[in-house]
């Protein structure tokens, strides 16, 4: 059987996350990528310009159409924009037994906000029960708890126990807005994994959340377990920033090279 990852996200025009960054993750982690769109967005590497949300009804239709012909082995969910499509969504993955990767997106790397603040409990509410992994930067798991964001490791595990404490099985806690020289991702679920990798000097982090997020999910399309599926995709997401300054992309918050271990700088 073909491994096949879901996205159902946000469009970003620029490429570097959203929906593209999500299908070029799968197709760089050897799974087949199929999409639910929820929203368009006009941006690049600088700011995000405008944003439409789809309707409710034809995220649904989508939804409908890929499960009823796909076997599809598990979901990322990202831009969701707006409670009614977050309830939407939750009515279509309820009862399917599959893994479901939920990256909590809020506001985007240029600072421009992607969920509306009267849509964090609906995600909390509707959502949250239904992942398997959840994965929060420091300021998204504070939103969800509505606490100040962590500002020692320490918290952020008590903060990833709190999100457990509402439905996901695991919760992967993010350490890219920490200081300091070593970023640390903190695994929490049956058990504890920490990742670590060096803070690297790029500007070029656009996309970082939705491919670390995409990339676990085609690791269970395949099979793999959550800490196997997530230790896969920490090294390729690092790689992948590792490589971006390799890309020359907009003049601001350039992307991760997604096919790092494909293709180099003239390609």
């Amino acid at each position: 059987m073909t491994a096949i990852a879901l996205t159902i996200a946000g469009s970003d025009s620029g490429g570097g996350a959203g929906i593209q960054a999500d299908l070029k993750t799968f197709s760089a982690q050897g799974s087949y990528g199929a999409s639910v769109l929820t929203a368009i967005t006009a941006q690049n590497t600088s700011a995000v310009t405008a944003v439409l949300a789809l309707p409710p009804a034809i995220v649904r239709a989508q939804i409908e159409a890929v499960f009823d012909d796909l076997a599809v082995g598990a979901v990322k969910i990202g831009m969701l924009g707006d409670p009614q499509v977050i309830r939407v969504v939750a009515e279509g993955l309820r009862g399917r037994d599959l893994p479901v990767v939920l990256d909590p997106v809020m506001v985007a790397k240029s600072g421009d906000r992607l969920l509306a603040a009267d849509a964090i409990a609906a995600l909390r509410d509707e959502l949250l029960p239904l992942a398997t992994v959840l994965t929060p930067n420091i300021p998204e798991a504070a939103e969800l708890l509505d606490q100040p964001a962590a500002t020692d490791i320490a918290t952020r595990e008590v903060q990833g126990q709190l999100l457990r404490a509402l439905g996901p099985s695991w919760v992967l806690m993010k350490g890219g807005h920490a200081p300091g020289a070593t970023c640390t991702d903190l695994l929490l679920g049956p058990a504890r994994l920490d990742l670590t990798a060096p803070r690297r000097a790029t500007r070029n982090t656009h996309g970082t959340g939705c491919t670390l997020s995409a990339a676990i999910a085609a690791g269970l399309a395949q099979g793999q377990s959550v800490p196997e599926a997530v230790t896969r995709a920490h090294r390729y997401l690092q790689g992948a920033i590792a490589a971006a300054d390799r890309l020359q992309v907009g003049s601001g918050h350039g992307p991760v090279h997604h096919f790092h271990q494909f293709w180099g700088d003239t390609a």
